[in-house]
Protein backbone atom coordinates (compact mmCIF):
# COMPACT_ATOMS: atom_id res chain seq x y z
CA UNK A 1 0.00 0.00 0.00
CA UNK A 2 1.30 3.45 -0.98
CA UNK A 3 1.05 5.73 2.04
CA UNK A 4 2.86 8.68 0.41
CA UNK A 5 -0.38 10.00 -1.11
CA UNK A 6 -1.72 13.24 0.39
CA UNK A 7 -5.04 15.10 0.31
CA UNK A 8 -6.99 11.94 1.07
CA UNK A 9 -10.56 11.41 2.25
CA UNK A 10 -10.84 8.20 4.30
CA UNK A 11 -14.05 6.19 4.04
CA UNK A 12 -14.43 3.18 6.38
CA UNK A 13 -16.98 0.72 5.03
CA UNK A 14 -18.73 -2.45 6.13
CA UNK A 15 -20.43 -2.60 2.68
CA UNK A 16 -23.83 -1.58 4.09
CA UNK A 17 -26.22 0.85 2.40
CA UNK A 18 -25.38 3.72 4.75
CA UNK A 19 -21.64 3.19 4.26
CA UNK A 20 -22.24 3.28 0.50
CA UNK A 21 -24.02 6.60 1.03
CA UNK A 22 -21.01 7.89 2.97
CA UNK A 23 -18.78 6.74 0.12
CA UNK A 24 -20.93 8.51 -2.48
CA UNK A 25 -20.84 11.75 -0.51
CA UNK A 26 -17.08 11.41 -0.04
CA UNK A 27 -16.61 10.92 -3.79
CA UNK A 28 -18.59 14.10 -4.52
CA UNK A 29 -16.49 15.97 -1.96
CA UNK A 30 -13.30 14.56 -3.49
CA UNK A 31 -14.29 16.10 -6.84
CA UNK A 32 -14.72 19.54 -5.27
CA UNK A 33 -11.56 19.29 -3.18
CA UNK A 34 -9.47 17.47 -5.82
CA UNK A 35 -8.73 14.81 -3.19
CA UNK A 36 -8.25 11.07 -3.43
CA UNK A 37 -10.42 8.45 -1.73
CA UNK A 38 -9.14 5.74 0.59
CA UNK A 39 -11.65 2.93 1.13
CA UNK A 40 -11.01 1.04 4.36
CA UNK A 41 -12.43 -2.13 5.79
CA UNK A 42 -11.30 -3.14 9.26
CA UNK A 43 -11.23 -6.91 9.57
CA UNK A 44 -12.54 -7.41 13.08
CA UNK A 45 -14.35 -10.24 14.84
CA UNK A 46 -17.62 -9.26 13.16
CA UNK A 47 -16.05 -9.50 9.71
CA UNK A 48 -14.50 -12.87 10.51
CA UNK A 49 -17.82 -14.19 11.81
CA UNK A 50 -19.63 -12.99 8.68
CA UNK A 51 -17.02 -14.52 6.37
CA UNK A 52 -17.28 -17.83 8.22
CA UNK A 53 -21.07 -17.73 8.03
CA UNK A 54 -20.93 -17.08 4.27
CA UNK A 55 -18.17 -19.66 3.79
CA UNK A 56 -15.90 -17.03 2.23
CA UNK A 57 -12.17 -16.38 2.54
CA UNK A 58 -10.39 -13.22 3.72
CA UNK A 59 -9.62 -12.29 0.11
CA UNK A 60 -13.36 -11.57 -0.32
CA UNK A 61 -12.84 -8.23 1.43
CA UNK A 62 -10.07 -7.11 -0.94
CA UNK A 63 -12.14 -8.23 -3.94
CA UNK A 64 -15.16 -6.21 -2.76
CA UNK A 65 -13.02 -3.14 -2.10
CA UNK A 66 -11.34 -3.42 -5.51
CA UNK A 67 -14.70 -3.71 -7.29
CA UNK A 68 -16.03 -0.60 -5.56
CA UNK A 69 -12.82 1.30 -6.26
CA UNK A 70 -12.97 0.44 -9.95
CA UNK A 71 -16.57 1.64 -10.18
CA UNK A 72 -15.59 4.95 -8.61
CA UNK A 73 -12.65 5.39 -10.96
CA UNK A 74 -14.67 4.62 -14.07
CA UNK A 75 -17.78 6.62 -13.15
CA UNK A 76 -16.27 9.61 -11.37
CA UNK A 77 -12.62 9.80 -12.48
CA UNK A 78 -11.52 10.00 -8.85
CA UNK A 79 -8.31 8.32 -7.68
CA UNK A 80 -8.98 5.54 -5.15
CA UNK A 81 -6.81 3.43 -2.89
CA UNK A 82 -8.08 0.43 -0.93
CA UNK A 83 -7.03 -0.77 2.49
CA UNK A 84 -8.01 -3.84 4.50
CA UNK A 85 -6.45 -4.07 7.94
CA UNK A 86 -6.99 -6.42 10.84
CA UNK A 87 -7.96 -4.72 14.08
CA UNK A 88 -11.00 -3.10 15.67
CA UNK A 89 -12.99 -0.15 14.39
CA UNK A 90 -12.43 1.99 17.48
CA UNK A 91 -8.65 2.26 17.17
CA UNK A 92 -7.73 1.00 13.70
CA UNK A 93 -9.76 3.56 11.76
CA UNK A 94 -7.98 6.41 13.54
CA UNK A 95 -4.61 4.73 13.09
CA UNK A 96 -5.16 4.39 9.34
CA UNK A 97 -6.28 8.02 9.09
CA UNK A 98 -2.99 9.05 10.68
CA UNK A 99 -0.88 6.60 8.65
CA UNK A 100 -2.17 7.85 5.28
CA UNK A 101 -2.23 11.50 6.37
CA UNK A 102 -5.95 11.87 5.59
CA UNK A 103 -7.60 15.30 5.60
CA UNK A 104 -11.16 14.15 6.28
CA UNK A 105 -13.17 11.07 7.09
CA UNK A 106 -16.69 10.18 6.00
CA UNK A 107 -18.44 7.80 8.41
CA UNK A 108 -21.77 6.12 7.71
CA UNK A 109 -23.79 5.37 10.82
CA UNK A 110 -26.86 3.16 10.95
CA UNK A 111 -29.02 0.93 13.08
CA UNK A 112 -28.48 -2.79 13.43
CA UNK A 113 -28.05 -3.38 9.69
CA UNK A 114 -24.46 -3.85 8.63
CA UNK A 115 -21.54 -6.06 9.45
CA UNK A 116 -19.98 -3.82 12.08
CA UNK A 117 -23.01 -2.01 13.57
CA UNK A 118 -21.57 1.53 13.42
CA UNK A 119 -24.35 3.01 15.50
CA UNK A 120 -24.80 5.06 18.67
CA UNK A 121 -21.85 4.88 21.05
CA UNK A 122 -19.84 2.83 18.51
CA UNK A 123 -19.90 5.65 15.96
CA UNK A 124 -19.25 8.28 18.63
CA UNK A 125 -16.15 6.45 19.78
CA UNK A 126 -14.79 6.40 16.23
CA UNK A 127 -15.50 10.14 15.96
CA UNK A 128 -13.76 11.11 19.19
CA UNK A 129 -10.75 8.89 18.46
CA UNK A 130 -10.22 10.37 15.00
CA UNK A 131 -7.15 12.53 14.26
CA UNK A 132 -9.11 14.27 11.46
CA UNK A 133 -12.59 15.81 11.18
CA UNK A 134 -15.35 13.23 10.63
CA UNK A 135 -18.42 13.88 8.51
CA UNK A 136 -21.11 11.57 9.89
CA UNK A 137 -23.82 10.64 7.40
CA UNK A 138 -26.96 8.56 7.66
CA UNK A 139 -29.13 7.09 4.88
CA UNK A 140 -30.33 10.35 3.38
CA UNK A 141 -28.33 11.18 0.22
CA UNK A 142 -26.74 14.59 -0.37
CA UNK A 143 -25.39 14.81 -3.88
CA UNK A 144 -25.08 18.52 -4.70
CA UNK A 145 -22.27 19.45 -2.34
CA UNK A 146 -22.72 21.78 0.62
CA UNK A 147 -24.40 25.15 0.04
CA UNK A 148 -25.78 25.94 3.50
CA UNK A 149 -23.81 25.01 6.61
CA UNK A 150 -25.02 25.57 10.17
CA UNK A 151 -22.23 26.33 12.66
CA UNK A 152 -23.52 26.13 16.27
CA UNK A 153 -21.49 28.14 18.77
CA UNK A 154 -22.01 27.30 22.43
CA UNK A 155 -18.67 28.27 24.02
CA UNK A 156 -15.41 30.10 23.38
CA UNK A 157 -13.51 26.79 23.06
CA UNK A 158 -11.51 26.32 19.87
CA UNK A 159 -12.93 29.14 17.71
CA UNK A 160 -9.89 29.07 15.43
CA UNK A 161 -10.23 25.41 14.40
CA UNK A 162 -13.94 25.57 13.66
CA UNK A 163 -13.56 28.90 11.88
CA UNK A 164 -10.76 27.58 9.68
CA UNK A 165 -12.69 24.43 8.77
CA UNK A 166 -15.87 26.39 8.10
CA UNK A 167 -13.88 28.71 5.83
CA UNK A 168 -12.26 25.78 4.05
CA UNK A 169 -15.57 24.04 3.35
CA UNK A 170 -17.39 27.27 2.45
CA UNK A 171 -14.76 28.40 -0.07
CA UNK A 172 -14.44 25.02 -1.75
CA UNK A 173 -18.18 24.43 -2.01
CA UNK A 174 -19.25 28.08 -2.39
CA UNK A 175 -21.37 27.66 0.72
CA UNK A 176 -23.00 30.12 3.10
CA UNK A 177 -22.30 29.69 6.83
CA UNK A 178 -25.17 30.15 9.28
CA UNK A 179 -23.61 30.91 12.68
CA UNK A 180 -26.17 29.78 15.27
CA UNK A 181 -25.13 31.00 18.72
CA UNK A 182 -26.25 30.87 22.30
CA UNK A 183 -27.41 34.35 23.20
CA UNK A 184 -24.95 34.99 26.04
CA UNK A 185 -22.49 37.91 26.57
CA UNK A 186 -19.52 35.55 26.96
CA UNK A 187 -19.68 34.66 23.26
CA UNK A 188 -19.37 38.22 21.94
CA UNK A 189 -15.61 38.05 21.41
CA UNK A 190 -15.77 34.54 19.92
CA UNK A 191 -18.43 35.55 17.41
CA UNK A 192 -16.34 38.60 16.53
CA UNK A 193 -13.27 36.41 15.84
CA UNK A 194 -15.32 34.10 13.61
CA UNK A 195 -17.14 36.77 11.61
CA UNK A 196 -14.02 38.94 11.18
CA UNK A 197 -12.23 35.97 9.64
CA UNK A 198 -15.19 35.23 7.36
CA UNK A 199 -15.14 38.89 6.23
CA UNK A 200 -11.42 38.69 5.53
CA UNK A 201 -11.85 35.50 3.49
CA UNK A 202 -14.98 36.73 1.66
CA UNK A 203 -17.10 33.92 3.09
CA UNK A 204 -20.86 34.49 2.99
CA UNK A 205 -22.47 34.14 6.40
CA UNK A 206 -25.32 35.16 8.65
CA UNK A 207 -25.63 35.07 12.45
CA UNK A 208 -28.63 33.78 14.35
CA UNK A 209 -29.16 33.95 18.11
CA UNK A 210 -30.83 31.18 20.08
CA UNK A 211 -34.19 32.03 21.57
CA UNK A 212 -33.46 29.91 24.65
CA UNK A 213 -34.55 26.41 25.58
CA UNK A 214 -33.33 23.18 24.00
CA UNK A 215 -30.35 24.35 21.95
CA UNK A 216 -29.79 21.16 19.94
CA UNK A 217 -33.46 21.02 18.97
CA UNK A 218 -33.34 24.65 17.88
CA UNK A 219 -30.24 24.01 15.75
CA UNK A 220 -31.77 20.93 14.11
CA UNK A 221 -35.11 22.66 13.54
CA UNK A 222 -33.32 25.67 12.03
CA UNK A 223 -31.10 23.50 9.83
CA UNK A 224 -34.10 21.49 8.66
CA UNK A 225 -36.30 24.53 7.94
CA UNK A 226 -33.48 26.25 6.03
CA UNK A 227 -32.58 23.13 4.01
CA UNK A 228 -29.05 23.02 5.43
CA UNK A 229 -26.64 20.55 3.86
CA UNK A 230 -24.38 20.20 6.88
CA UNK A 231 -24.11 20.95 10.59
CA UNK A 232 -20.57 21.55 11.88
CA UNK A 233 -19.76 20.89 15.55
CA UNK A 234 -16.69 20.63 17.73
CA UNK A 235 -15.86 18.05 20.37
CA UNK A 236 -14.43 19.11 23.71
CA UNK A 237 -11.12 17.86 25.16
CA UNK A 238 -11.08 16.28 28.55
CA UNK A 239 -8.87 17.82 31.24
CA UNK A 240 -5.76 15.96 30.04
CA UNK A 241 -6.49 16.87 26.38
CA UNK A 242 -5.71 13.25 25.46
CA UNK A 243 -9.22 12.31 24.43
CA UNK A 244 -12.37 14.07 23.32
CA UNK A 245 -15.95 14.01 24.48
CA UNK A 246 -19.31 14.88 23.01
CA UNK A 247 -22.07 16.55 24.95
CA UNK A 248 -25.61 15.19 24.81
CA UNK A 249 -26.64 18.03 22.48
CA UNK A 250 -23.79 17.07 20.11
CA UNK A 251 -25.07 13.49 20.03
CA UNK A 252 -28.58 14.71 19.30
CA UNK A 253 -27.24 16.69 16.36
CA UNK A 254 -25.11 13.83 15.01
CA UNK A 255 -28.10 11.47 14.99
CA UNK A 256 -30.63 14.13 13.97
CA UNK A 257 -33.86 12.74 12.56
CA UNK A 258 -33.60 14.97 9.47
CA UNK A 259 -30.42 12.98 8.67
CA UNK A 260 -28.39 16.09 7.87
CA UNK A 261 -24.65 15.26 7.66
CA UNK A 262 -22.68 16.47 10.68
CA UNK A 263 -19.01 17.41 10.54
CA UNK A 264 -17.32 16.70 13.88
CA UNK A 265 -14.03 18.46 14.58
CA UNK A 266 -11.65 17.38 17.32
CA UNK A 267 -9.39 20.26 18.46
CA UNK A 268 -6.00 19.30 17.04
CA UNK A 269 -2.95 21.02 15.62
CA UNK A 270 -3.86 20.82 11.95
CA UNK A 271 -1.40 21.48 9.13
CA UNK A 272 -3.35 24.34 7.60
CA UNK A 273 -0.68 24.97 4.96
CA UNK A 274 -1.26 21.45 3.63
CA UNK A 275 -5.04 21.61 3.91
CA UNK A 276 -5.37 24.98 2.23
CA UNK A 277 -2.48 24.22 -0.16
CA UNK A 278 -0.76 27.49 0.70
Amino acid sequence: MDTTLKNIILVPTDFSEVCNNAMNQAVEAAKFLKNKIALLHVIDKNTKAQLKKDNEGADTIDIKLSQIAEEIRSQHKVEVMTISREGDIFTTIGEVAKDIDANLMYLGTHGKVGMQKLTGSFALKVVTNSPVPVIVVQKRPFEQGYKKIVLPITSDAGPWEKTKWATFIAKNFEAEIHVYQLDIPELKETISIITNHFDKENVKYKTIKSSGGNFSKQVIDYATANLADMIMIMTNPDKSFTKFILGSYDEEMIFNTSQIPVMCINPRKYNWEKIFKI
